[in-house]
């Protein structure tokens, strides 16, 4: 046979070759993006669901106390930072930026604080640190809640007083 004529026989028979296999490798690629999407959705699922456990485990419901911050209107206070104290004791402390006060202006809420408390008398304090129209301010805020068997869930609350041209601060209990 001819060498040219072999050549180009060599070359078209690699070029069906390869079609049909880019041809199935397209398939094969479109069936493994498929699998992959497939299986981050399950690693997000089991993530979702490895997180709820570990908050179970963490933070039984017998034992269990959150702390929420949110803020109404905010035209008297700007909010720097809040430290909370359980019996005396620091236990969250948060400097803010203006983005996450401007979140909590438009009616966020933040977790501050998850952990455990034994049951019993337990005295809550809240301190806030901010800037006001002609001054700054470092107020206080203390509940005293008794914890049973249900999770207690605690609202650090700062709100504008019209009637006294000042913030209010306060902690709120909910009933679960």
């Amino acid at each position: 046979m001819n060498q040219p004529l072999r050549h180009w026989l060599r070359l078209a028979a690699l070029l069906s070759l390869l079609s049909c296999t880019l041809g199935s490798g397209g398939v094969l690629a479109q069936e493994s993006a498929g699998k992959v999407e497939s299986l981050k959705e399950s690693v997000l699922t089991l993530n979702r669901d490895l997180l709820i456990l570990e908050e179970d485990l963490l933070y039984p419901a017998s034992t269990q106390v959150a702390v929420y911050v949110s803020m109404d209107l905010g035209v008297f206070f700007a909010l720097d930072a809040i430290k909370l104290e359980i019996d005396n004791q620091l236990v969250a402390s948060e400097l803010y930026t203006d983005k996450q006060t401007n979140a909590l202006f438009r009616g966020g809420v933040q977790r501050l604080y998850v952990g455990n408390l034994k049951a019993g008398e337990h005295e809550i304090s809240a301190f806030f640190t901010g800037r006001g129209p002609q001054k700054d301010y470092k107020r206080g805020a203390k509940l005293v809640v008794t914890k049973g068997q249900e999770p207690v869930v605690l609202e650090l609350k700062i709100v504008d007083s019209s009637a006294q041209l000042q913030p209010e601060f306060e902690i709120k209990q909910w009933q679960m």
